[in-house]
């Protein structure tokens, strides 16, 4: 039964997989992305502005570059030096400006996502649950990506797991007679909650509105309390998930009042529109607060504007008389031009007798309901202040840990921060980066110290995590969510490599390692090449090709880069420096672990003489992820680059191969020569195969990134970019006439907050620190 049970989990997973990979084949057919290069634009990435200084619900600004600066040069003389970085407004002199600033405000059609509702559930008034879902490239990514990886996480623990087949001795419980407990074996449940677990991520995926994310949300919650505490007669593991369950029900606190938030101002759960069998449209979340007719700028939705503004309406209500019908009243409270003189007025807030214009009416609405959303992400997210549950969950087998850290769980929170994102205002955005940046330093500097394996990945993931929220925070929705891809593939690749060490020398302790990669070739390869890809190694400039890692963290440095920029101090100097710091000290933890256990000599020699390579069914997997983990992240270009790379090092390792082989070990004389030589030459007969394979599967994935130039990670995830966000900042090339991302203006708060989106803003001229702005201003059409 265990077998049975092990292997229709395997095979369930397997077709989810293929059924994902055929949508994205489908969807890319109907929708196919545009070529997209990592150093080829000129465009910024960022969160468009809310509230202006004197409250008025303002513009988009976004970056154009123009190589005529002569034309430039002469403006810039009449409109005098911006010291400061803000934008002076100059007006549209070009003659074809509306129809230019049009273009490159909307950019490239957005295709439309897919809502369809399945199953009623209930009525209460205008909120309706229902059973639904919300189809994007984003959605269908994230399935590719979980399928994936869960995948080859199942065939691994079919290997991992083999011992839970029969009783099993657990030696770390010990009874009060002095002997170890002996239970049965668990195979079977072991892989029904996986099954449960990579089902209840999907369904969060696929959920269409808020009310399914949440059921889901805590599914996901209670899988992961069932694999963390899967020792569950151990008292480490039974705490382990009890922490983890509980921290996690803290964060949900917030996620519920975000709910409410929503909906008691905004009356849906939906993320999408529905069409109601009378045929009427019910409008979602990003209709209502990102509409067509503001050109899907973020502002308060009418019942947002009403619910804040109680005084003016009750002042309303009483000019037009008691004998004011219902009608009338509603009317007249949702007349446009009234709904945005209140939303473009502040309210005011009375404290100890003295009055404080806050945010815009309606505004505050939005910020609880973002910060509501983000304390959830917090909490499964494992960002700081309640990250403490995560290296705890090391208890559970490491198939679970490869799981949790790469593809379910703290990747939930991650994307729910993008899916939410274009309802996040500024001020919500810089909590977000602001709790990033101090998980990310944080965790780091954890990690540096940690000597076991399993838990320096786990800090490492705690770190990585950080770096996604803080590029989110920063308005880099794309290096965000292509950063969460990117790990996804390497940090389950590097939990798998520690599991397959754990497993040969049977002991988490670095300190009792070393020179491991003499014993276990494979495992130390593809070790290292997950260390370099979260590392983001690769080769800047002339190829700017790399690993995974590379591409990502580049993207998300550049925001970093452009923040600080425009910002300044202190702010903008804190979160690049984290950015930097971050991703500095993540190489040098990931370089000591895989130091400390593969290279030098061994300090156990015991565990080392027992120690050996994983068997085909552990081992297949690394390798396939160790192939994403170097090339999920290519372009064309460097598709074939890789190839290219892959083959010469085909050639130097066979060469190497062979010659230590007919080489054999010259000390042992003419008795052992022989021998030796037999035993080189039968283990390179079972290595060429793999290292064949290696390079074929690295040559059919270039060559399928260069006949689909566009079906990129990047040019998907760019398609499905929200509305009302930048296109992606793709690199810093300095041309003439382009020296700054974006215009910044003061928030609500005072905060000096980056608007990267609608009117144009052309840089004019840059002396130093000084830099000159043009700013054209466009009403754009509704699409």
């Amino acid at each position: 039964m265990g077998r049975a049970g092990a292997f229709l989990s395997v095979g369930s997973i397997i077709l989810a997989g293929v059924l994902s990979f055929s949508s994205l084949a489908i969807w890319c057919y109907h929708h196919f992305p545009e070529v997209v290069s990592h150093h080829g634009a000129d465009h910024s990435e960022g969160h468009d502005a809310v509230a202006h200084e004197d409250g008025h619900v303002g513009d988009d600004v976004e970056k154009h570059s123009d190589d005529e600066s002569g034309e430039h040069n002469n403006d810039a003389a009449t409109n005098g030096d911006d010291n400061d970085g803000d934008v002076q407004s100059a007006g549209d002199e070009d003659g074809d400006g509306s129809a230019h600033v049009e273009h490159h405000a909307r950019g490239p059609p957005k295709p439309e996502a897919i809502t369809h509702v399945y199953w009623v559930l209930g009525k209460f008034g205008d909120l309706r649950l229902t059973i639904s879902c919300y189809i994007d490239g984003l959605t269908i990514m994230m399935f590719c990506m979980v399928t994936l990886i869960a995948t080859c996480i199942h065939f691994y623990a079919l290997g991992y797991m083999h011992e839970e087949e029969e009783d099993v001795t657990d030696h770390e419980v010990t009874l009060s007679d002095g002997s170890h407990l002996t239970r049965p074996g668990r195979y079977y449940r072991f892989f029904q909650y996986m099954s449960l677990f990579c089902f209840s991520m999907l369904g969060l995926v696929l959920a269409g509105n808020v009310a399914m994310v949440f059921v889901f949300w805590e599914l996901v919650g209670i899988c992961s309390y069932f694999l963390i505490g899967f020792y569950v007669e151990r008292p480490s593991a039974s705490t382990a998930a009890n922490k983890a369950f509980i921290v996690n029900r803290v964060g949900d606190f917030g996620f519920i009042i975000g709910m409410v938030a929503l909906w008691s101002t905004i009356g849906t759960f939906s993320f999408g529109d529905i069409e109601e069998e009378s045929g009427k449209v019910r409008l979602g979340l990003f209709s209502q607060l990102r509409s067509d007719e503001n050109d899907h700028k973020l502002l308060p939705s009418k019942e947002m504007v009403l619910a804040s503004a109680r005084d003016e309406v009750a002042d309303a209500v009483r000019e037009m008389g008691p004998d004011a019908s219902y009608n009338e009243i509603n009317a007249a409270l949702n007349a446009t031009d009234r709904v945005d003189a209140l939303r473009n007025k502040k309210s005011e807030l009375g404290i100890f007798g003295f009055t404080f214009a806050t945010f815009p009416y309606g505004y505050g609405f939005l910020i609880i309901a973002g910060l509501g959303i983000f304390c959830g992400c917090v909490g499964k997210s494992a960002q700081f202040p309640i990250h403490v549950w995560l290296p705890d969950a090391m208890e559970g087998p490491t198939p679970v840990s490869a799981l949790v850290h790469s593809a379910t769980m703290v990747a939930a929170g991650v994307y729910l921060v993008g899916r939410f994102f274009p309802l996040f205002t500024p001020e919500v955005l810089f909590i977000i980066a602001l709790i990033g940046a101090i998980t990310l330093f944080m965790a780091a500097t954890i990690a540096i110290t940690a000597t076991d394996i399993k838990r320096v990945l786990a800090y490492s993931t705690i770190s990585q995590l950080g770096y996604m929220m803080l590029a989110l925070g920063l308005g880099g929705w794309l290096a965000g969510m292509m950063h969460l891809v990117t790990h996804a593939f390497f940090k389950s690749l590097l939990f798998m490599c520690s599991g397959s060490v754990i497993h040969a020398v049977h002991t988490n302790e670095m300190t009792e390692m070393g020179g491991l990669r003499k014993k276990m070739p494979i495992t130390a390869s593809t070790m290292l090449v997950g260390c370099l890809a979260i590392s983001g190694a690769g080769i800047p400039l002339i190829l700017n090709v790399g690993f995974s890692g590379f591409y990502s963290k580049d993207k998300i440095l550049e925001q970093a880069f452009s923040y600080m920029q425009i910002n300044g101090a202190p702010w903008g100097i804190i979160f690049f420096a984290a950015a930097t710091g971050g991703a500095a000290m993540t190489a040098f933890y990931m370089f000591r672990l895989w130091y400390l256990t593969f290279a030098g000599k061994p300090r156990n020699q015991e565990r080392y003489d027992h120690a050996h390579e994983s068997p085909a069914v552990m081992t297949a997997p690394l390798v396939v992820l160790a192939i994403f983990a170097v090339a999920v992240a290519w372009n064309p270009t460097q598709a074939m680059i890789g190839a290219v790379i892959a083959i010469i090092g085909l050639i130097v390792l066979a060469v190497r191969s062979f010659s230590s082989a007919a080489n054999g070990n010259a000390d042992d004389g003419p008795i052992h020569s022989t021998s030796h030589l037999a035993e080189g030459r039968d283990q390179e007969a079972v290595n060429v195969p793999k290292r064949v394979a290696i390079v074929a599967a690295v040559l059919v994935l270039g060559i399928a990134i260069w006949s689909n130039r566009a079906v990129t990670l990047e040019g998907i995830l760019e398609q499905n970019r929200p509305l009302g966000t930048l296109e992606t900042a793709a690199g810093f090339e300095h041309k003439k006439g382009v020296g700054v991302t974006a215009a910044v203006s003061p928030s609500a708060t005072g905060r000096r907050q980056a608007l990267p989106t609608r009117p144009q803003v052309r840089l004019l001229q840059t002396r130093g620190r000084q830099m000159r702005f043009q700013v054209a201003r466009h009403q754009s059409a509704p699409r």
